[in-house]
């Protein structure tokens, strides 16, 4: 089970690959590293919002998803989580101990350059600029 701090979900390696693996759960999972640290190891798939261009985000992004975000050593992914949840949306996570945690279990990573962030399709109001 997911320990919270300051009302923020923190989830495991464990907790992480298991949203990653559920696709009937539709968690999106973002990274907020700088792109320099994503280049040089990733989990794949991720996409790339570096913490200084998370606020641009948040109008673009669905406050009713759920989001789990990853950096480091999970503090930069904390501040996150708490602005998110500070800007109505309510279903977030941390993913505690980052990147170093991952790694260090022994889990698979990749490197190489972020996909452009459009590739994904967080993007909510592309839908209705479509329709």
């Amino acid at each position: 089970m997911a320990e919270r701090i300051e009302n923020i979900s923190h989830l495991d390696w464990r907790e992480l690959k298991e949203a990653l693996e559920d696709t009937g759960r539709a968690a999106i999972v973002i990274d907020v590293r700088e792109p320099e640290e994503y280049e040089e190891a990733h989990i794949s798939g991720l996409p790339l919002i570096p913490m200084g261009d998370i606020i641009d985000w948040t109008e673009r992004l669905d406050p009713e998803r759920e989001y789990v975000f990853v950096c480091r050593s999970g503090r930069r992914s904390f501040e996150v989580a708490k602005y998110f949840q500070n800007n109505g949306f309510a279903n977030v996570h941390n993913f505690a101990g980052g990147m170093l945690s991952w790694a260090g279990e022994g889990n698979a990573t990749e490197a190489g350059p972020a996909e452009p962030i459009d590739s994904y399709g967080l993007d909510k109001t592309e839908g209705e600029n479509n329709q």
